[in-house]
């Protein structure tokens, strides 16, 4: 049995196209988990094992496999690279312990990147740096390292370097040797002196790494003066950098191309030296990454098949059993735990327990994203996933009475999967609506509809997920009285409204004072607040809002919790009215790489979809324009840019804020 110390959960993060999952394919290979290296253009690899991912050649769902390095066992889950799948990103690295970022060596930097990058702080997880794709022409290992450090500010340190900018002869800095590879498969690595033709570079990079691991262990600057970047011993240097990742005071930086099938052991050797272990993390008081400790897991993503309902779930603490009965936080239940799998893509293997630190499978159970499992009687918190708010929505529709019949609890069971997607109701039409991340999020949730639950429907075109706000402040009087025999209703308030900082939803404060409205009913007030919210003076939910509630009247015998609640959520809607009501629309965040002579045609495009342009970098035979736009301008964008640059150009789309609808063109927001 492994121990915790040598157990590693680390997740693999990039933009699209980056090589996360040709990558994580050698990965298996080389730790002996698969025979032969699947490839994402010939749609056979094993991590990317849906017939959609296969189908378009990119990952959708985070993927989990479990393999063994120099006697360390590795959880590695593939993250998927598109803005449209960022919960599968988000969620995964809330249940991981590092990760490995992958570049593009040519592209460096890229949109999806600085997502990754973000979520990973938020989850304050050490990582390491793998630039790929060294065999490219234009590639750079150096300007993409300088690009990393001036985008996120951190410093990073070279561990594998290569020389002259090929993938095919590398250097390990650490142990001061050449890397050889004696075969095209990439498996017979050994080790050699560095050439003294080369001796200079690794003597820059030895010092580069000494410089940065001296934040950590300031004794090793006197040791660099007194004998040099070449006479610290490996291993005293590993130790310092394993120290100062740990902190995430330093990036390690390694070179490769995964596609050449190089680079890779040392990456390797990275997760297993660098990258923390279970017990290097910090957990909630009272637990321990234990295997006799109290329980503590954590559930972070189901999926459904013909076998029924999978549940992942990482376990931070103690020992979870098959057939045992554990504590669910979310209803204080007590669910039996059915089998246990580990999973490896798509296949499984039973097993009758899993530790702290484990990452493992639970077959059926009513289980959903972000259920915390502990032991009966106990009472354990862990930090919720965030989930984004969806921005696009399309109207579906049932394709036969069968379908219609099933439509409902495969809705469920697809949210219980992806929680980023939201279905409603509209009012007026009573069309039922999915909403999520983009258009191609919607499409493969339509897909999956189809495919996974055998339901059939007919969507119609996106549709942008509007919210309004109010322009200034409004003070308002609402009563409720009836009185006229029998029971009576009574309930009078004076709410005062205004402006809130964007995101804010609702910041609600009572301001009453000498009973004017007594304490119980000031939760039913709140929560009429909400519902008078949800469909503003525009038709759409209002958001930002500052609600004071200043004044009002109560009958002792005829006023009751309903009544206020019933008259809050009219207030809200009336004061709104008064308020002046602003139309919001998302805008995106878009980065557009085009080659050169298309860069005048994308510009004039971009322009007739009121985008405003942020950015112009300059590339090797191409050029990349960063904007920000209306996300309603960026429907059927894909195939336009297309058109105009032959089939050259690329794009990414990430949500970046709501803004006001301009006056003049709310009526043909509404309308659309």
């Amino acid at each position: 049995m492994t121990t915790i110390s040598r157990t590693r959960n680390f997740g693999i993060v990039a933009h699209v196209d980056a090589g996360k999952t040709t990558l994580s394919e050698r990965i298996l290979r080389f730790t002996g988990r698969i025979r032969r290296t699947g490839e994402v253009h010939q749609g056979d690899t094993v991590l990317d094992h849906r017939a959609d991912e296969r189908d378009m050649g990119i990952t959708i769902t985070a993927a989990t496999a479990r393999c063994a390095w120099r006697d360390h066992v590795l959880h590695l889950i593939d993250t998927p690279g598109h803005v449209d799948f960022t919960v599968e990103v988000s969620r995964s690295l809330r249940v991981l312990d590092g990760v490995v970022v992958v570049l593009d060596g040519v592209a460096g930097v890229e949109p999806q990147t600085e997502t990754v990058w973000r979520q990973a702080d938020a989850h304050t997880l050490p990582r390491v740096l793998f630039v790929n794709k060294l065999d490219r022409a234009g590639a750079s290992f150096d300007r993409c390292l300088a690009a990393v450090e001036e985008r996120f500010g951190v410093l990073v340190a070279p561990v594998v370097v290569p020389v002259d900018g090929d993938a095919d002869c590398l250097i390990d800095v650490v142990s001061a040797r050449l890397l050889i590879w004696a075969d095209a498969e990439g498996l017979e690595l050994s080790t050699g002196p560095v050439p003294e033709r080369w001796r200079s570079l690794l003597e820059q990079a030895r010092e580069r790494l000494v410089l940065a691991c001296s934040l950590f262990d300031g004794s090793l600057l006197e040791e660099l003066l007194q004998d040099g970047p070449l006479g610290i011993e490996p291993e005293r240097l590993r130790n310092a950098l394993r120290h100062a990742t740990l902190e995430r005071l330093v990036v390690p930086a390694l070179a490769g191309s995964a596609y050449t099938n190089r680079g890779v052991q040392p990456l390797l050797d990275a997760v297993v030296d660098l990258l923390p272990s279970p017990e290097d993390r910090a957990l909630p008081l009272g637990l321990r990454p234990e295997a006799d400790a109290p329980l503590a897991a954590f559930c972070f993503k189901v999926v459904h098949d013909k076998f029924g309902a999978l549940t992942f779930a990482r376990v931070y603490s103690g020992t979870l059993r098959e057939g045992t009965r554990v504590r669910r936080g979310r209803d204080d239940s007590s669910p039996r735990v059915g089998r246990l799998v580990r999973v490896f893509a798509a296949d499984r293997e039973d097993v009758s327990l899993a530790t702290a630190g484990e990452i493992v499978g639970l077959l059926g159970g009513d289980f959903i994203t972000g259920d915390v499992l502990s032991d009966v009687g106990s009472d354990v918190a862990l930090e919720p996933i965030h989930i984004p708010e969806p921005v696009t929505l399309r109207a579906i529709e049932p394709q036969t009475r069968k379908d219609r019949d099933r439509l409902g609890g495969a809705l469920r069971r697809l949210l219980i999967e992806d929680p980023s997607l939201r279905v409603s109701t509209d009012a007026d039409t009573g069309q039922t609506l999915l909403a999520g991340m983009g258009e191609l999020h919607l499409d493969i949730a339509l897909r999956r509809l189809r495919d996974d639950h055998g339901v059939g429907v007919t969507a119609g075109s996106p549709l942008v997920a509007y919210r309004e706000t109010i322009a200034r402040s409004a003070d308002h009087d609402v009563k409720l009285k009836k009185q006229s025999g029998g029971p009576g209703q009574f309930a009078h308030i004076v709410v005062q409204v205004r402006p809130g900082a964007p995101g804010s939803e609702l910041v609600f404060a009572d301001r009453t004072s000498g009973g004017e409205v007594p304490r119980c009913f000031v939760p039913a007030i709140e929560r009429g607040l909400r519902d008078g919210m949800t469909r503003g003076p525009l038709g759409q939910p209002i958001v930002d809002l500052e609600v004071d509630l200043v004044g009002g009247s109560f009958h002792a015998n005829d006023s009751h919790e309903r009544d206020f609640q019933l008259v809050a959520a009219r207030a809200v809607r009336e004061a709104c009215r008064l308020g002046g009501p602003v139309l919001l629309e998302p805008w995106m965040r878009l980065e557009v790489t085009v080659p050169e002579s298309e860069l005048g045609d994308v510009l004039g495009d971009l322009s007739s979809r009121r985008a405003r342009i942020t950015d112009l970098e300059a590339g090797v035979g191409t050029s990349t324009v960063r904007a920000e736009v209306p996300l309603s301008r960026t429907f059927g964008y894909a195939a336009k840019l297309a058109s105009i640059s032959h089939g050259r150009g690329s794009f990414v789309l990430e949500p970046l804020a709501y803004e006001p609808v301009p006056g003049a063109l709310v009526a043909e927001a509404l309308a659309g």
